[in-house]
């Protein structure tokens, strides 16, 4: 690293200690929106988001994916060089039951060091940094040999069809790499995601007088009770995993190590299985002729989403039921990208700079936005501050130290990536 990257560096680190408290007031903000998705309503959100970025002299395009969806396109330093995308989403979980949080999930209160409320880790938090390091960049005036291009999606949290896809289809961003701040571990940001398979499954029965079950008709919900026995199954389908990937996967279970997740270490070389929703029936006393059942199952590498409901048609047909079976939601194979990418180096080793801790990345048991990029031929990663235990739970929330940290992180790894001091 030359002294004047590394002074660079040092100036824009700094920055965002001294304005930690814009920071923290930031991601506050961003919390008291309501983006719960469903319903889907951005455009408050974003016209703050605009509004913010304004102050600092940044530009935003906006793009109508759907109604009140917007994905929002900000682009800093100078086009021609290196292409980095920091992209995150504005929307969030529905917040559920409400006399179940133990706080307004949109007070953005900050309290005991924590900041509290629904997309405080996924990803309010993370989201906040990427914007905030793109204008500590900006009023720095850093002079930036490539672009810094945020890309700012409506759309994660139910598939995230009018979000990342949408705006990669149409070629409003294109990049040499991306960072999202989606939720991670302090030094583990995630490299490797695993793949998805969601589908409905419909049985159907013959409906009846209650008083004559099980006599009678036929009941679909029993016939659905088997069918799911038969689909858990597939946890142990025999998976070889590839031995390209076999290095990020040993490396995430000595990760898991010693921690919370260490009994979730299997789950990485296994087809993990949900029963997400069961519907059926009309009354109690009514044989049901329908049940209807969703169905979560995420793709370790080395199986494919064609091999695993293959395998599902051969063990429900052989019950001899009913059923018909239809996709939805996310759909997608194992992915991840080469730990030595220049993208991936780039947050790693900046991890280490900021922390002087040992950093180094790991694949996530869960799906992520991650995979579209990678369809792009983009690098990515995923890098973000979170409160793990609190994600899509009540009572979200996330360490304000860590939101500092994820920042301190972005201004750095922009800086090296874009000057390109991470090349092989």
């Amino acid at each position: 690293m030359s002294d004047l990257i590394k002074h660079f560096k040092d100036q824009a680190v700094a920055a965002v200690e001294a304005n930690k408290e814009e920071l923290i007031e930031l991601c506050c903000r961003l919390i008291q929106f309501p983006s719960e998705n469903p319903p889907g309503d951005s455009e408050p959100i974003s016209r703050y988001i605009h509004e913010y970025l304004e102050k600092f002299g940044i530009e935003t395009e906006w793009h109508e994916a759907g109604p009140k969806m917007f994905n929002l396109i900000s682009r800093i330093g100078n086009a021609g060089g290196k292409r980095l995308i920091y992209c995150g989403h504005t929307d969030v979980v529905p917040a559920g039951d409400l006399s179940k949080w133990e706080f307004d999930p949109f007070s953005g209160e900050v309290k005991d060091g924590w900041i509290l409320g629904r997309g405080a880790s996924d990803m309010k938090g993370g989201l906040a940094g990427l914007i905030f390091a793109a204008t500590i960049l900006k009023r720095l005036g850093m002079e930036l040999p490539g672009e810094l291009i945020l890309a700012i999606v409506p759309d994660e949290e139910t598939g995230g069809e009018l979000g990342v896809p949408w705006i990669l289809e149409r070629k409003l961003v294109e990049g040499d790499g991306c960072l999202i701040a989606e939720p991670s571990s302090p030094y583990n940001p995630t490299l490797g995601q695993k793949g998805s398979c969601w589908f409905q499954l419909t049985v159907k029965g013959k409906p009846a007088h209650g008083s004559l079950g099980p006599i009678a008709g036929k009941n679909a919900i029993l016939d659905a009770m088997r069918a799911i026995e038969c689909i858990r199954t597939v946890w142990d389908y025999p998976v070889t995993i590839p031995d390209e990937v076999k290095p990020l996967v040993q490396i995430s279970k000595e990760y898991m190590l010693g921690t919370e997740r260490e009994p979730y270490q299997g789950v990485l070389e296994r087809i993990s299985c949900n029963i997400g929703t069961i519907h059926g029936g009309t009354k109690s006393n009514v044989v049901p002729d329908t049940c209807t059942v969703e169905v979560d199952c995420r793709l370790p590498f080395g199986v494919t989403r064609e091999e695993v409901m293959a395998y599902i048609h051969e063990k429900l047909n052989a019950l001899e039921i009913d059923y018909e079976i239809k996709p939805f939601g996310i759909m997608s194979h194992a992915n991840y990208t080469d730990p030595s990418d220049p993208v991936c180096r780039a947050i790693v080793d900046n991890i280490t700079y900021v922390t002087g801790e040992h950093a180094y990345g790991v694949q996530q048991w869960a799906s992520s936005d991650a995979r579209h990029f990678r369809e792009y031929d983009i690098p990515v990663l995923q890098y973000g501050p979170a409160y793990l235990p609190s994600i899509h739970n009540f009572n979200e929330k996330v360490l304000v130290e860590d939101v500092i940290r994820c920042a301190k992180v972005y201004v750095a790894a922009a800086i090296d990536f874009l000057h390109g001091q991470n090349e092989a």
